[in-house]
């Protein structure tokens, strides 16, 4: 029988010590190399920033966001129908891509045993694979060609097609992190479990449901294949949802692709609006649900 070696109690410290202190070490180089590549994946976003500002911050005024563009050969106008026309696309692909996506959200997190979820699961994930391009053709054919006309109907349908399976994929991820027993605890209470979801699960769930819902319509405002077969372009006030619409993302390309000196610059000025518009809705939306 082999004796034990017998460690002294200062000798016991200094090993507690050398192991605390690599212990330490260790934490130190992975916290550095993490905040090294957090740094180096905002050094893009740095660089889109900057180099959109130094281009296009000079046309910035009251008349950029406010007037009519301007006829060619004609110094100033602005992207005022474009911008309300965004809103507008924006406002009706939420009301059809953020209710029918949390829906079959919570459909795939509390009913994943169904076939029929697993089936919808496949096809939210095949839509989200599919170029946007093509989504903008299938809107062209089921609502442009039976009306006979580009339309804001069209352009809005198309975007929440976008928004639709971000908006579902991540209401499914959410809710699979609400415990089981916050469930349980409900239905045993005698509560129908329609009751438990609308009630307990998604109230206590609004931040997440939120920052995918404002990731959604961050995508889609700065889609712009879909809104070419659907919305078109304009530049005039919109007067109705079935007419064509103005899109800033629209404007965007058609003055970034002209050979003419001041819509490129105005391009420059749109792109930097849209980039800004994107943050500031997303900081916006965690300040005040942090909050709340």
């Amino acid at each position: 029988m082999k004796r034990r070696e017998v460690i002294s109690p200062s000798e016991f410290r200094s090993l507690l010590g050398r192991k605390d202190r690599i212990r330490k070490l260790k934490n130190r180089l992975a916290a550095t190399c993490v905040m090294g590549l957090a740094v180096v994946a905002l050094i893009p976003l740095v660089l889109v920033l900057s180099h959109t500002f130094r281009l296009g911050a000079s046309s910035l005024s009251f008349d950029f966001f406010m007037a009519l563009p301007a006829p060619v050969g004609e110094v100033g106008g602005g992207m005022g129908n474009a911008f309300l026309g965004t809103l507008t696309l924006l406002l009706l692909a939420s009301l059809v891509g953020v209710p029918f996506g949390i829906a079959m959200g919570v459909f795939h997190s509390e009913y994943a045993h169904l076939k029929l979820a697993r089936l919808t699961r496949f096809c939210v994930d095949l839509l989200t694979s599919l170029p946007s391009i093509l989504l903008g053709l299938f809107a062209y054919a089921v609502i442009v060609i039976p009306m006979k006309r580009f339309s804001a109907i069209a352009g809005g349908f198309a975007l929440s097609l976008v928004m639709l399976p971000v908006v579902t994929r991540s209401s499914e991820e959410i809710l699979k992190l609400v415990p089981s027993h916050v469930r349980e605890a409900g239905l045993a209470l005698g509560i129908p479990r329609w009751k438990v979801i609308l009630r307990i699960l998604l109230p206590g769930q609004l931040r997440g449901l939120t920052t995918g819902v404002m990731l959604a319509v961050a995508r889609a405002s700065g889609e712009t294949a879909p809104l070419l077969f659907t919305a078109l372009n304009s530049q005039f006030w919109s007067t109705g949802l079935d007419q064509p619409i103005s899109s800033l993302p629209v404007q965007i390309y058609t003055y970034a692709t002209s050979p003419f000196e001041e819509w490129q610059r105005l391009a420059w000025s749109g792109a930097f609006v849209l980039i800004v518009f994107v943050l500031v809705v997303n900081l916006t939306t965690r300040i005040l649900l942090r909050r709340k």
